[in-house]
């Protein structure tokens, strides 16, 4: 276990320096970037007849469970992290955009993706059956919170529009895991849970992730008001996100929702009412730094990933059209709720493109694809999976930042429907 953090870390570091140094993209993408190029590399001295560094990192990453590592420990560190710096007030002002694209936006996405999948899958001679489909549209409907919150420190967004896709990353995962879950059931047992069983799961496990967070947050934020000594303080919440990820676990709640919900409270109630400026200073500074570590590590293990996943032309070609099918539902989910909220609210011009183009797929989507039952529609279902969260990361991150500049350039169009 030492060997794989420490080969990590170093690796990592190596990536992040060689980024920053000679390509310059933005930090995260920058990492997943030279990662993909090492795994190339890589790949190409195993084909020109030494492959002994190849099968090393191969063997060190089969001994690493992805889908177990984001989903329950490091998305719970990304998201408190991310949601420290949140304001409660702005989520509140936009709870109708962000409360709509994170529930009904995340169903309707499934359905659609779903569809648009089964016929393109059919194109290819891929016999995928309709339910599998849900399920990849169910895995690939979130946008990732980490990627999003990543990408949007360099975009220079107006804050209705940050609040709004930072708002609706950091919860649509929890809707998406309860449809994923209740899918993969059906897959499993091959049977239906009835409305009140799956009713009961989404109250289950969001809900009580909501609560759950909500209680060890403000048990916290207590404490902190407590006592005036920032190395404690910051411990303190290091302790809420560790202990409380585990204690969701165990409790079968959403440990992110838990630690967004955490998160806020912390990063409003506690910087505001519990915390002087020292202990902001070495809070902010913690996370902040801890933030990117972690995000290097995740984004470097995506590139990585491509050692171990089988790949063709075919799945390329599929993967493209699959990627155009999820901005197509991105842009369906997208439009009704902002055009029903123009006709009771002032919406800032540009919204629909950038919330459409804003929509980043990432690890979250990787890890439930991992998840799948082992079997030939798991092994195409992960490579697309893939090809389409690189995509997703690469083209819609690289050039979201121009896209915003683009829109806040043009003339104030506030009143007029989008174009």
């Amino acid at each position: 276990m030492l060997e794989i953090v420490a080969t990590f870390i170093c690796l990592t570091t190596l990536l992040t320096y060689v980024n920053f140094r000679f390509i310059g993209l933005p930090p995260t993408i920058g990492v997943m970037v030279t990662a993909l190029l090492f795994s190339l590399i890589l790949q190409g001295l195993s084909f020109i007849g030494y492959p002994g560094l190849e099968d090393r990192v191969e063997a060190l990453m089969n001994q690493i469970d992805f889908g177990d590592l984001l989903m329950n420990w490091m998305l719970s560190f990304l998201l408190f992290a991310g949601a420290l710096h949140v304001n409660l007030a702005d989520l509140r002002n936009y709870r109708w955009p962000i409360g709509l694209l994170a529930t009904f936006g995340v169903l309707i996405a499934t359905f659609v993706i779903g569809a648009l999948a089964f016929w393109i899958f059919g194109m290819f001679g891929w016999h995928v059956s309709f339910l599998y489909c849900l399920l990849f549209g169910a895995l690939i409907s979130p946008t990732d919170p980490i990627a999003v919150l990543g990408v949007l420190r360099t975009a220079n967004a107006s804050k209705p529009l940050k609040t709004t896709i930072v708002g609706e990353s950091l919860f649509n995962d929890g809707t998406a895991v309860v449809v994923f879950t209740v899918l993969l059931g059906i897959a499993q047992l091959g049977e239906t849970p009835t409305l009140g069983a799956t009713t009961m799961l989404f109250l289950h496990e969001a809900v009580g992730g909501v609560l759950f967070g909500g209680l060890i947050g403000y048990i916290v934020y207590r404490m902190i008001k407590s006592i005036e000594q920032y190395q404690v303080e910051v411990m303190l919440t290091l302790a809420l996100v560790i202990g409380g990820s585990a204690m969701a676990s165990e409790l079968d709640v959403s440990a992110p929702i838990a630690m967004v919900v955490a998160g806020l409270i912390i990063g409003n109630l506690g910087r505001n009412l519990a915390m002087n400026d020292m202990t902001r200073r070495y809070m902010d500074g913690f996370w902040e730094l801890l933030d990117d570590i972690l995000n290097a590590l995740l984004f470097a293990l995506i590139g990585l990933e491509l050692l171990l996943l089988p790949f063709s032309w075919l799945h390329l070609l599929a993967a493209s059209l699959l990627a155009v099918a999820i901005l197509l539902s991105r842009l369906l989910t997208v439009a009704p709720a902002i055009l029903l909220l123009r006709r009771f609210r002032s919406v800032p011009r540009g919204t629909i493109r950038v919330l459409t183009w804003g929509g980043l797929r990432g690890g979250v989507s990787v890890a439930l694809a991992l998840a799948l039952p082992i079997g030939p529609e798991r092994d195409l279902l992960l490579s697309i999976t893939y090809i389409v969260v690189l995509s997703s990361i690469l083209l819609q991150g690289l050039s979201i930042g121009k896209l915003v500049k683009a829109v806040t350039r043009e003339p104030d169009t506030q009143a007029v429907r989008e174009h």
